[in-house]
């Protein structure tokens, strides 16, 4: 009895459902040295060697070996780990990076504080010959990108040379671009049973900051919805977002509608959509989401559930502030 309650105490968190993306991480933390032994190690004349060197040699090794340091940490392989160890004259201190990036279903953060720890207990091993009383200090995440949050950074900010130097990359946003939700439901339409999927596009827009005009519910087919899009388009609405009827069944005909109203399509969303989807199952390529452009506005045509949708809106939200901008002529990155 003991044993299993026990087992049930812990588990690895099951991420088999969760969908890769890009992830990078810095920690950073301190080896706080004293007067005598900070210039040792800056001008690299410690007994043991050049400890800088040997430090960030450390870390990357460290952040490498992170899931066998913390049982439950998931094993990733890594496609970068770089280490920088930095001094800091006015605190007499040598500040340590560690920057971990990958493409994984889970993020680099512990990698990245396992590479700072590696590299500041090498700095405190090459160092205590001459000075015993040193001190680990300040050691956190500056900040961690990827999966469906994007961009987190540590509430006790960073400064600006760390901000050039790293560049924290979070979702474009979509301040000030007018965007438009629509449901097509015969049932919702009719008040049968509550939209669920619209309220999460919504969500997912307001996340981003958007202007959101218009939020709606029509009934399935092709008339009224290719009519919505083209006053929406003639409005000014430069984003719309429908949810439902890109399925198999008779009265799913939203991408048909999108198609006979559109100036052009784009392809590359819809099949961007379908092919991250399927990650999570098999069951997305049967959908016939469907993007395009009506006018200058960009039309997206998403399932109808809301798991599809929110997962669609991870999926596509990094993409879609440039793909407004090129629409009105902006650069390519």
């Amino acid at each position: 009895m003991i044993d299993e309650l026990n087992a049930a105490a812990f588990h690895m968190a099951d991420i088999r459902d969760k969908r890769p993306t890009r992830r990078r991480a810095v920690a950073v933390g301190e080896l706080l040295a004293g007067p005598l032994a900070f210039p040792l190690i800056v001008e690299r004349r410690l007994p043991k060697g050049d400890a800088l060197m040997m430090a960030e040699v450390a870390g990357i090794q460290g952040a490498k070996m992170a899931s066998m340091l913390m049982p439950l940490c998931h094993p990733l392989a890594l496609e970068l780990v770089q280490v920088r160890c930095v001094p800091v004259p006015e605190r007499q201190a040598i500040r340590v990076y560690c920057e971990c990036a990958t493409e994984a279903r889970t993020g680099v953060e512990m990698e990245a504080l396992a590479g700072v720890n590696a590299a500041l207990l090498t700095l405190y091993d090459l160092t205590k010959p001459v000075e015993p009383a040193l001190a680990m200090t300040a050691i956190r995440l500056l900040f961690k990108e990827g999966g469906k949050k994007g961009l987190w950074l540590h509430p006790d900010g960073m400064t600006e040379v760390e901000r050039a130097h790293y560049r924290p990359r979070g979702i474009p946003s979509l301040a000030g671009v007018s965007c438009a939700v629509i449901t097509l439901s015969d049932r919702a339409s009719q008040g049968e049973y509550e939209d669920r999927s619209g309220p999460v596009l919504v969500e997912g827009l307001q996340r981003l900051h958007a202007d959101i005009r218009h939020v709606e519910v029509l009934p399935d087919g092709v008339e009224l919805l290719t009519q919505r899009l083209r006053t929406l388009a003639e409005d000014g609405v430069r984003l719309c977002l429908c949810t439902g009827g890109t399925g198999l069944g008779p009265r799913d005909l939203t991408p048909d509608a999108v198609c006979s109203v559109a100036d052009r399509r784009v392809p590359g969303l819809a099949e961007m959509f379908r092919s991250e989807s399927a990650r999570h199952t098999p069951l997305a390529w049967l959908s016939r989401a469907e993007a395009a452009l009506v006018g200058n506005m960009l039309v997206l045509a998403l399932p109808g559930s809301p798991r599809a949708v929110r997962q669609g809106m991870d999926i596509l939200a990094p993409l879609l502030a440039h793909a407004v901008a090129m629409i009105e002529g902006g650069a390519h990155p």
